[in-house]
């Protein structure tokens, strides 16, 4: 497995961005057997946060909102999406598919919750896309007390982008399907790899850890992985899912972001059942949660509150009357 512990990919990991430590770990096995690795965060007992990270990216990615959350009394569940970070890849570049990401998902929520129990379950670009994925699952409509889509989209991908300016929505199409089915190396981080990450992933004016983290992690996601869910993305069309989604929904958007534009969150926002709002950070790009985790794990913490705190306290008081 590729788990990511070399020096040279976690030199840039430093501060919040550093991987915290678990509480505990555990496997999930999804549906066709393939085990994933979980990370429990935080005490046994608090309310749980289950989250999905996203394309080429790997548990590392939501160090800074994981510390925000366990500090402030919460349980926090992720683990590695197929072909990232620890998780082992698929056979084949055509077995990667949105019912894979739904798959893991629901595995993940049986193995890392108590039976009967609840969270909020967030996903970050192709991690929302997972939720999308689920929608309708028994795991997911059972599990959820509420839902967090962060940087994404349902359908439209490679036509809305604006990492390559093209006027042309065609051109634009044609040019982001490339670049996202390229499986051409990374080659080490170096400043021109920094650059260019943060023009296509972060805000005008990011800070240069986010800059150092975003760039270690995407360079860790192996190149076949990324190419053969770049191909999934780039076809990608969960629109007749979004409206399954029944659970009260936040929705969440850099208003800089190149990759899942702001028509997409406001498209997801008028499609969903019960959307409890759209938060859009100023001068943020696509990784939001590097970007300002303060503000991603208060909008979870709201979530937790408003729909998982209360209906456990109503719960108790059913059980006591």
């Amino acid at each position: 497995m590729s788990r990511i512990t070399s020096t040279a990919h976690l030199k840039g990991l430093t501060g919040r961005y550093a991987p915290p430590a678990p509480a505990r770990e555990l496997t999930a096995r999804s549906g066709d057997g393939v085990p994933l690795p979980v990370e429990v965060h935080g005490r046994d007992g608090d309310p749980a946060v289950v989250l999905a990270h996203g394309w080429t990216c790997s548990t590392l990615f939501w160090a800074p909102v994981i510390r925000e959350l366990t500090r402030s009394g919460h349980r926090v569940i992720v683990y590695d999406q197929r072909g990232h970070g620890r998780s082992p890849a698929a056979a084949t570049p055509m077995a990667y598919s949105t019912a894979m990401l739904a798959d893991d998902l629901c595995a993940v929520l049986d193995a890392a919750l108590e039976p009967g129990e609840r969270a909020v379950v967030g996903g970050h670009s192709m991690g929302g896309m997972t939720l999308m994925a689920a929608a309708g699952r028994r795991q997911l409509r059972e599990r959820a007390a509420a839902l967090l889509l962060c940087s994404t989209g349902a359908e439209h991908l490679t036509g809305q982008a604006r990492v390559l300016p093209f006027r042309s929505e065609r051109v634009r199409a044609v040019a982001h399907r490339a670049l996202l089915g390229s499986a051409a190396p990374l080659g080490p981080v170096s400043p021109l790899t920094r650059k260019a990450l943060a023009y296509g992933t972060l805000g005008p004016a990011p800070e240069p850890a986010a800059v150092e983290a975003t760039a270690r992690i995407v360079h860790a996601c192996p190149r076949r992985v990324r190419s053969a869910w770049g191909g999934v993305l780039a076809g990608l069309d969960l629109s007749a899912k979004v409206p399954r989604l029944d659970a009260p929904t936040a929705v969440v958007i850099g208003t800089h972001d190149r990759l899942t534009p702001l028509p997409h969150a406001h498209r997801l926002a008028a499609a969903l059942p019960h959307c409890t709002g759209v938060h859009q950070l100023e001068r943020r790009g696509h990784m939001t949660p590097l970007e300002e985790p303060e503000t991603v794990s208060s909008v979870l913490a709201a979530l937790v509150r408003d729909h998982l705190a209360a209906t456990a306290a109503e719960d108790t008081k059913e059980k006591s009357a």
